[in-house]
């Protein structure tokens, strides 16, 4: 089975399903000034989202022509769990750190804004095609993020 069959599957499956669908509730930290940020276990926490999106891209890859019930069930299991860890990256660059931690008032604010930025458009192209390169450019944007971000005690 080819890519293009398999998005359009998951895209009327999707469909078929979409009154179904909950709403997700964001619960970035914290959006009021409480002081308690572990900015690099988000970091962390997105290069797992990558890792998981490129293992995604590799299943996809080997289930590729793959005609039977079974494959497709895990090729659509395999694009949706890519789609939710790259927006979940999209939110946290968004919700948490574009609203919080990256500041008009920084030295550097127009290089850090264009950086996180590119995370946004990484996971974005992540999102949108099942090649490993674009999952592989996510983790090294989000990489680019980590000295902006070392670790930090809560004390």
């Amino acid at each position: 089975m080819d890519i293009s069959k398999i998005a359009l599957f998951v895209f009327t499956l999707s469909l078929a399903s979409a009154p179904f669908i909950a709403t997700q509730t964001v619960t970035a930290h914290c959006q009021i000034p409480c002081g308690i940020y572990n900015d690099s276990a988000r970091v962390q926490s997105m290069l797992e989202d990558a890792a998981t999106i490129i293992k995604a891209t590799k299943m996809l890859a080997e289930l590729e022509g793959q005609t039977d019930a079974q494959s497709y069930n895990q090729s659509t299991r395999w694009v949706l769990s890519k789609e939710q860890h790259a927006q979940k990256i999209i939110v946290t660059i968004s919700d948490y750190y574009l609203t919080q931690r990256v500041k008009p008032s920084q030295a550097d604010y127009t290089e850090r804004l264009s950086k996180h930025h590119a995370v946004i458009l990484a996971a974005m192209k992540a999102k949108q095609n099942a090649d490993s390169t674009y999952a592989t450019a996510l983790a090294e944007s989000i990489k680019a993020l980590s000295a902006y971000y070392p670790g930090h005690s809560h004390e």
